[in-house]
């Protein structure tokens, strides 16, 4: 390999050194030194032999200064620009080794972004194609400068900017056992919805219109969770197949919304791009739910060896990629490059990134794609820990401490499947509960125990250094797989719109199609999806631990059998409210009302199955057909597919009002189903879609005269699967004591 620098095509007459500057903070800011404002600029780039701050015209066209920063030893590069300050345009070059064998990829051709950059002017829509070494071979590039095609980043004032997010609505304080989350692709959302202005579909303004503020309100929704609103790349692969990343995971900036959510009139204003942004979580905030983000620090839109050089590659790969011995980038994140966590500077970075998005924006919390990426240290040969730095420095910082924090628990890489594995503080998505609740709805291999250790929060997983079921975060389908109108209609994915034949998406689904693939006419198929799909709903919200809904998946949205459907920025992914499932829509507004009344269907303790001191009956009792407590082979059979529990625990700890009795049955025929001693009150079936309403009281107490949704039963029921059924028994209540 040829170990020298690429051959220079920038001007060196615009090149003086720079003045002597402050090491804090990174990046490049507006302020002071001795007196004098100007902008100061903090540079990471350990190996580089020159680093330059470009400047630029108000236009972006044309540099108009090329200042060399100084080398201030600890990897930093430093200088002062006197007389720049906010609103000035401007980039960084870095000069160094072409060595790949050792992950050196310098070319000071390149201009290139600040990784601390606040905004990004300027289109982004080619940058893909801005590679130096698109065959992989590691020649030195002789590439053209590129400064007119690439976006420059703008220095903002920040007080003001944080000023601006202190202003937003504070985040309701919802108490963690009412958690909904509701994970929603910000476009797809709205872009078809006829009540949302045709100016706010698609953007951030028409996911807090009015319209969709009152169908999270009917839902009982709590917190919204928005796929990636970063500034994103569009992958060279999409670009030559004439598509787009659509769900928007490959960086390219960590601290600017990306304009594609903005309304028209705002997308070439970054100003006007902030503004809604915050306007969108003000106005959430104040309808009282929270705002989570999906966040992708584990790699960047640089991609592998083979990608564009346009910020972090170009200023040190070796220092900010995690490599091999030979200098090829570490792929756990399956997407060509990871980002190097034992980097100091890389963990500054992510947490300068997620303050901002809570102090300068209002956001509540965020879920990590991929977030075993984030805890590899390269001192454990990139294992993984639960306590790696980044994870330190979040658990004590005063801002991020507050938040919430969900973490996809797995990466692709050595030991990726860390489910549980992470600190107390820490909630995480479950797969094993996605994976256990399909598998017993839908026919597939599932043990009556299997499906106890889901809906009781997984303590196997969980229940370990203080954490709560609450830890478990219970999903049935995410953005990343079916939506659970194609669980129950497809058996195989039908991936081909994504142009790789079919091989993208998982092949293991879980799913059921009730005898024809796809759309279909026939009556009895068509009921049997719609009680699949209600007995899966109501199983996600009756189960102990924090459920999330996918968003469309109540009105019954289909994406035509795509699994992976990333790059459907068209009606596959766009949600279609005119052909809203009503009745199922209503069904799902039922269940989260009904969870919210019942403390025993969202219990924040782990269930212990023993009296109380008070002599009141165990939390929980699992129940067979007969009435029977299971034994120990009954548990273990996957053909069982009934499986019943008597639930007893009150408020907050408090004294129980009522006893639940959950029943799930999966099975092929009807069954007989002895209940507990007393009266019961059916109050959910959703073999029929029946759910008390909201309204009516919890279980009307002895002497009440029977209401038609609430006919007492005894003895028996007959049950019809498939179903989730829950009936209530209301227990006495001490009389009060006179003063």
């Amino acid at each position: 390999m040829n170990g020298g620098a690429p051959e220079r095509s920038f001007e060196r007459a615009l090149e003086r050194p720079a003045q002597r500057g402050r090491r804090a903070p990174m990046g490049v800011t507006a302020l002071q030194v001795e007196g004098r404002p100007g902008l100061n600029a903090v540079v990471h780039a350990p190996h580089a032999r020159a680093v330059w701050l470009c400047l630029f015209s108000p236009d972006g066209r044309t540099e108009t200064q090329r200042l060399c920063l100084h080398d201030e030893g600890d990897g930093l590069w430093c200088g002062f620009a006197p007389g720049a300050g906010v609103g000035q345009l401007y980039g960084l070059r870095a000069d160094g080794p072409w060595a790949p064998e050792t992950g050196h990829r310098y070319n000071p051709a390149r201009l290139l972004l600040d990784p601390w950059a606040r905004a990004v002017v300027g289109s982004t829509a080619a940058l893909a194609l801005e590679c130096d070494d698109p065959d992989g071979h590691g020649h030195p590039p002789h590439t053209p400068d590129n400064a007119a095609r690439m976006p420059k980043a703008r220095v903002l004032d920040l007080d003001a900017e944080l000023r601006a997010g202190a202003a937003i609505a504070p985040g309701p304080a919802t108490p963690p056992a009412h958690r909904l989350i509701y994970e929603a692709q910000v476009k797809s959302l709205t872009a078809l919805h006829p009540d949302v202005p045709a100016a706010q579909r698609g953007t951030w303004a028409g996911l807090a219109s009015a319209p969709l503020l009152a169908h999270y309100r009917a839902l009982g929704l709590t917190a919204l969770c928005l796929l990636p609103v970063q500034l994103h790349l569009d992958e060279r692969h999409l670009i030559e197949r004439g598509l787009t990343n659509h769900w928007g995971y490959n960086t390219l900036n960590f601290f600017a919304p990306d304009p594609r959510f903005a309304t028209a009139a705002a997308r070439g204003d970054d100003a006007a791009v902030r503004a809604e942004f915050r306007a969108m979580v003000d106005r959430l905030h104040r309808a009282g739910l929270q705002v989570l983000l999906d966040v992708v620090y584990n790699h960047t839109a640089e991609g592998g060896v083979q990608g564009p050089t346009l910020s972090w590659r170009g200023l040190d790969h070796a220092a900010w990629y995690a490599l091999d011995a030979h200098g090829h980038p570490l792929n756990p994140s399956g997407c060509g490059n990871t980002l190097q966590m034992g980097n100091p500077r890389v963990v500054q970075l992510i947490m300068d990134s997620l303050r901002w998005w809570v102090q300068a924006f209002g956001v509540d919390g965020f879920r990590f794609d991929l977030a075993v990426a984030l805890g590899r240290e390269p001192q454990r040969q990139h294992r993984f820990h639960p306590m790696a730095p980044l994870f330190t420095a979040m658990a004590q910082d005063p801002v991020l401490a507050q938040v919430t924090c969900i973490a996809e628990p797995w990466d692709l890489g050595p030991d990726g499947y860390q489910l549980g594995q992470f600190a107390p503080g820490w909630l995480e998505w479950n797969d094993r509960f996605r994976d256990g609740v399909r598998a017993w709805w839908l026919g597939h291999d599932c043990s009556r125990g299997e499906i106890a250790r889901r809906i009781a929060g997984s303590s196997e997983r969980f229940a370990h250094d203080g954490r709560l079921p609450l830890a478990s975060v219970n999903l049935i389908t995410a953005h990343d797989g079916f939506t659970l109108a194609d669980l129950t209609s497809y058996r195989h994915k039908h991936n081909q719109a994504n142009g790789e034949h079919n091989r993208d998406g998982a092949d293991v689904n879980w799913s059921a199609n009730a005898g024809t693939e796809g759309p279909s006419d026939d009556p009895a198929v068509r009921t049997l999806r719609a009680q699949w799909r209600r007995a899966l709903l109501a199983t996600l919200l009756c189960s102990q631990g924090t459920p999330q809904l996918l968003a469309g998946d109540e009105i019954g949205h289909s994406q035509q059998g795509n699994n992976n459907a990333y790059c459907q920025d068209n009606p596959i992914s766009w949600l279609d409210w005119s052909r809203t499932d009503t009745a199922l829509c209503h069904f799902v507004a039922g269940v989260s009302a009904l969870r919210r009344r019942l403390p025993a269907l969202r219990h924040a303790r782990w269930f212990t199955g023993e009296w109380s001191a008070a002599d009141l009956p165990p939390d929980i009792e699992w129940r067979t057909a007969e009435g029977h407590p299971p034994a120990l082979s009954d548990w273990e059979l996957s053909d069982g597919r009934l499986l019943a529990a008597v639930i007893t625990v009150g408020e907050d700890g408090g004294a129980p009002r009522e006893r639940v009795f959950v029943l799930l049955h999966a099975g092929t025929h009807p069954s007989t189903v002895r209940l507990p001693d007393g009266a019961w009150h059916t109050v959910l079936d959703s073999a029929s879609g029946f759910v008390q309403p909201a309204d009516a009281a919890a279980a009307p107490s002895a002497d009440e005269a029977p209401t038609p949704w609430a006919a007492p039963v005894r003895g028996e029921i007959t049950v019809h699967p498939p179903t989730l059924r829950v009936l209530l028994q209301a227990l006495p209540t001490e009389p009060e004591t006179a003063p």
